[in-house]
């Protein structure tokens, strides 16, 4: 799509029609007072004046093909006075709107046309005088011309820069609000879900011994007060990086496994695990065993359940949540605690899956333990 011409466009491009046009009738006005004698033939100062003409006018159009007409111009003006001012824009524009591994090769055949103008019109004076000003003036367009390109260059780089740090900082924030809410749903999750078993105990057993109904009340307490202590922490570190976010350790597994079991849930821990389990592996591994509590407790109540964490450096860690009872609900757990898991486990380069089995429904993950 063609862009069209702003008002700035205009008024540079007058501007140099006019610089052109005026270098122009300098030299004529030289020629008719007589400070620079007519070329012979006499005709050629006609010629000369109708291609200075032309020239001038190639302003116009000169940023749509600079180096073709900068290269028919400085083919011209290898014999002709006039084109000059026409040349020196366009050498201008070649140095600013293309590379210098073009500009530059323009450049030195501008300098070679200067050169055999004047041999093939020498002027009365001193034609190395001449020929040495016609250079430096050349040179100094050119120079001006890569400045500018320079400088452009620098603007769109920053630009860039600053749009692809934009980007950066956008994605970033998607993802520490992706992990904001894996660590909510994680750790709130599991205690909400307590507090659920219990008071739903209570509900449809209201006749139940005071005994029952003292140990249900108290961990529906101690689970909602630790789910606020849990929210406070969260809340609390919202503008903290995401490391500073509350975490277990593989340590803390045997605490979980110990609050359902408080809850009614029949789980059994095996623990066969070889040397110190990294920190970053341990929490990937207690969410994991977080989530098939919970999701056990919600879909397959009274189902026994089985927990497993086997490994050693270099072979890899396994953790693995089976409960023994697969209901409809059980057989579609896949909601955001387990795509959050998946995310977790494919992070850490590890591999995640979960559906039913001969022995229930099942959560495995193995995940890299470096030796």
């Amino acid at each position: 799509m063609k862009r069209r011409r702003s008002v700035r466009d205009w008024l540079v491009d007058t501007t140099l029609f006019l610089f052109a046009a005026l270098l122009g009738v300098l030299a004529v006005n030289d020629r008719f007072n007589g400070s620079v004698p007519m070329p012979d033939p006499a005709w050629l100062f006609q010629v000369d004046q109708v291609l200075g003409l032309l020239a001038c006018c190639t302003v116009w159009i000169r940023k749509r093909w600079p180096v073709e007409i900068a290269l028919i111009l400085l083919a011209v003006s290898t014999f002709s006075e006039l084109t000059a001012g026409g040349m020196l824009v366009v050498l201008f524009t070649v140095a600013v709107h293309r590379p210098p591994r073009i500009s530059l090769p323009v450049f030195a055949l501008s300098l070679a046309s200067t050169t055999v103008y004047m041999y093939v019109r020498p002027e009365t004076g001193d034609t190395q005088t001449l020929l040495i000003l016609a250079l430096t003036i050349q040179g100094i367009v050119q120079a001006w011309g890569l400045v500018v390109y320079h400088r452009r260059q620098l603007i769109i780089s920053l630009r860039d820069r600053a749009d692809r740090a934009e980007t950066e900082a956008q994605l970033r924030a998607h993802q520490v609000r992706e992990e904001i809410a894996r660590e909510m749903h994680d750790v709130l999750g599991h205690r909400l879900s307590l507090l659920s078993v219990h008071a739903g105990a209570l509900e449809y057993n209201p006749a139940a011994p005071t005994d029952d109904i003292a140990r249900a009340a108290q961990v529906i307490r101690e689970s909602a007060h630790q789910a606020l202590q849990d929210l406070r922490e969260v809340i609390g570190v919202l503008r903290a990086p995401v490391g500073e976010l509350p975490q277990p350790t593989m340590a803390d597994v045997a605490t979980l496994v110990t609050e359902s079991r408080r809850a009614g849930m029949n789980v059994r821990l095996r623990q066969e695990l070889s040397g110190t389990v990294p920190e970053l592996l341990g929490r990937t591994s207690y969410r994991i065993v977080q989530e098939g509590l919970t999701n056990a407790r919600k879909h397959a109540p009274g189902a026994d359940v089985r927990v497993v964490l086997t490994g050693e450096p270099a072979d890899g860690l396994t953790v693995e949540v089976v409960n023994t009872l697969v209901t409809p609900a059980g057989e579609n757990t896949d909601g955001q605690g387990l795509k959050g898991l998946g995310e977790r486990v494919a992070l850490a380069d590890g591999r995640f899956e979960h559906g039913p089995t001969t022995e229930g429904w099942r959560l495995r993950a193995w995940l890299p333990w470096p030796a």
